[in-house]
């Protein structure tokens, strides 16, 4: 069951903030499995709980000990701060206590594209830092196979195939292909980031491989993965599993964004107002057209 409903929030300290959330993301990822019972035991995971790990809103409340001050915009990944009800991950609310060092300053033109920061550093994080190659293929052109194929261009990579298998979601390219991957002959693929989230992928991918390539998984996969060792033996194949964005992944891809080496523009494709919470829940997970549903708290009662 979803709901709006009305918690008690405690009083913050000096060092946190208080936001008014403007607005707050769905993920069809890890919010789906909660949505959808399927949700593997998780730290932290109980119920009744404060979904959404997408808010961008504005500092209505600054402790004396932060950098913030009221009317600051910024991007927060959730909160705790519910009593006995969970803040798993506490971002999908029109108030919130939270200590400043988990916030994110940004321009308050971006608007709705603003709590899309979270996503867009997780893609950050999953081709960053050492001993990592760019994708030449990322399987699944949702939101996040988009952020991922952008960072590449933005990072001054070749531009990469993208596998979708959804008519309407394979439009909207910047700058490389979308194929459907029975109308893509390579098996020489270097780097394979999977984006789907689909665990029955992973022999096909390793077919894709070229010997000692790397396949990078990227989603979230609620049952166990498992391949044939024999194909993965042959090419030598390495897997790398990239994990959430850290503080360093936000402030580095805000950067980029506020520099223009990276846009957020047309990922956005519903945007709904927070008291219609339950039916842009439904929408987000069983409508296909449905690239990112925002929910709009401006005037939530």
């Amino acid at each position: 069951m979803i709901g709006l409903g009305r918690i008690a929030l405690p009083e913050p300290g000096p060092g946190d903030l208080v936001v008014e959330v403007r607005h707050s993301g769905i993920s069809t990822g890890t919010e789906k499995l909660f949505w959808s019972g399927e949700m593997p035991p998780f730290p932290g995971m109980g119920y009744p709980l404060v979904p959404g790990y997408e808010a961008a809103g504005e500092v209505v409340e600054a402790g004396a000990a932060t950098n913030f001050r009221p009317g600051d915009t910024v991007f927060v990944p959730g909160a705790s701060c519910y009593g006995e009800v969970r803040g798993l991950f506490g971002a999908a609310t029109n108030r919130l206590v939270t200590a400043a060092d988990r916030v994110v300053k940004i321009d308050a033109a971006m608007g709705p594209e603003g709590a899309l920061l979270a996503l867009a550093a997780t893609a950050r994080h999953a081709i960053a830092g050492l001993n990592t190659s760019l994708p030449e293929l990322i399987v699944g052109h949702g939101v996040f196979g988009r952020l991922l194929a952008r960072l590449t261009l933005a990072a001054g990579g070749a531009a990469p195939t993208v596998w979708e298998i959804d008519p309407d979601r394979a439009t909207g390219a910047e700058g490389y292909d979308v194929v459907h991957p029975d109308d893509d002959p390579r098996r020489d693929y270097r780097s394979i980031y999977d984006a789907s989230g689909v665990s029955s992928l992973l022999d096909t991918l390793v077919g894709r491989l070229a010997k000692g390539g790397e396949i990078v998984l990227a989603g979230f996969y609620p049952e166990p993965l498992s391949f044939s060792f024999p194909p993965a033996f042959m090419r030598e194949a390495r897997f790398r599993i990239a994990a959430e964005w850290t503080r360093d992944d936000l402030v580095a891809t805000r950067d980029l964004i506020d520099h223009g080496a990276l846009g957020l523009r047309h990922l956005i494709s519903h945007q709904v107002p927070a008291n219609d919470a339950a039916n842009a829940y439904r929408t987000a997970f069983e409508d296909p057209a449905c690239l990112k549903m925002i929910l709009n708290w401006e005037n939530a009662a």
